[in-house]
């Protein structure tokens, strides 16, 4: 029976990687040390990051290879756990492991091999602020994470946008990532376009978990003093007012007074011209 020390340090060994990657993939909730053996292990790393690099070449026409892909995807299955764990989490930080992950998302091709390496690709940044860590969002942000996380809520599938927009949640809700979205005009402008953007495939793709985590980004939005008021009341959608929601503010108590709490925070009551549902709906409902 092959240890798992003997597992790992098949890495190194071209003929057996993909498979000892596979084994390895599925057993990353299974074993505690399994993130510190791939860390500590001699030359791991090296040949994990020569598979990634190999595949940037195919990544700018679509004649990447579901093979291809899923071996790439098991190697950032690894990552994850690495970025998972406490004790290899700012190791793997430092040494810059997540912006190798970064031209994975830089596609539009939405074939099956290009979508899974998007996924497995925010998981491995979904990973990293899973827990509240200013020094993870400090890194993140300087690593213009954020552009690709909104490139990601606009190509990606709908549970691809969820965990890209749950990145852009936990930025947010770390002062340091509230600072660096809201320092410029640009910058500002950018994230609340692509928050618009997703609001519009809502209104066509119903998805209560992706709204909420939407109208959760606009409320750290709104708690930012130089662009939480005017600026971000001047770009709020009419579709937030209008009733193309109703359904979303009607099923969860939650997310109803997220969006209620939002309104009240820029100072929306009602969009001009607009018949009122959503009013109409909350003081039904007694919010």
């Amino acid at each position: 029976m092959t240890s798992l020390q003997e597992l790992v340090n098949s890495l190194c060994i071209p003929n057996v990687r993909e498979q000892a990657l596979f084994e390895l993939s599925t057993k990353t909730e299974l074993f505690d040390d399994l993130a510190i053996l791939l860390w500590a292990s001699s030359s791991v790393m090296t040949a994990l990051l020569q598979e990634i690099i190999a595949i940037y070449p195919d990544l700018s026409n679509e004649a990447l290879t579901l093979v291809q892909s899923n071996k790439v995807c098991n190697i950032l299955a690894l990552f994850q756990c690495i970025a998972s764990h406490p004790d290899t989490r700012m190791p793997f930080i430092s040494a810059q492991m997540p912006i190798y992950v970064y031209p994975l998302l830089n596609t539009r091709f939405n074939s099956k091999p290009f979508e899974y390496l998007r996924l497995a690709s925010v998981g491995v940044i979904g990973a990293l602020v899973k827990v509240d860590d200013t020094k993870v969002i400090t890194f993140l942000t300087s690593t213009e994470v954020m552009p690709m996380c909104l490139f990601t809520m606009d190509v990606g599938s709908e549970l691809t946008k969820t965990v890209a927009t749950f990145i852009v949640q936990k930025i947010l809700l770390d002062d340091v990532g509230l600072q660096y979205v809201c320092a410029s005009a640009e910058r500002f402008t950018a994230v609340v376009r692509g928050f618009r953007n997703m609001l519009a495939y809502l209104a066509e793709k119903h998805s209560p978990r992706l709204f909420k985590r939407i109208i959760r980004c606009y409320l750290c939005l709104s708690e930012d003093p130089r662009r939480g008021g005017d600026a971000l009341r001047r770009l709020l959608p009419t579709m937030l007012t209008d009733g193309t929601f109703t359904s979303y503010i009607h099923d969860d108590p939650t997310t109803r007074a997220w969006v209620q709490q939002l309104l009240e925070k820029v100072g929306v009551n009602r969009v001009p011209g607009v018949g009122g549902e959503l009013d109409r709906l909350m003081n039904n409902m007694r919010i």
